[in-house]
């Protein structure tokens, strides 16, 4: 089974603790879900420019919002954060 190299900080729901991504966690989720940044863009919905939007939060130009980064996550595979892990059904 392949990991992902992010902190399990990045990984909780927004209340429990969450931490912002850095720019190289960004990119790290990308590469573990195989996804360019333009295909990141497009499930994101993030409309025309949304390129461009990910190469700034990849090049730490800017940061990622939570809902971006929990989406992101789902697409790359890295689970549903936004839920507790009780949620989840894994305790």
């Amino acid at each position: 089974m392949k990991e992902a190299d992010i902190r399990l900080e990045c990984l909780r729901p927004a209340q429990d603790g969450w931490q912002r991504p850095t720019c190289d966690e960004v990119q790290e989720a990308l590469r573990f879900g195989g996804l360019t940044k333009e295909r990141a863009a497009n499930l994101l919905g993030l409309g025309e420019g949304g390129g461009r939007t990910i190469r700034r939060w990849t090049s730490g130009e800017s940061e990622i919002a939570y809902a971006n980064w929990a989406l992101l996550c789902y697409f790359a595979g890295l689970g549903v954060i936004w839920e507790s892990v009780e949620r989840q059904g894994k305790i």
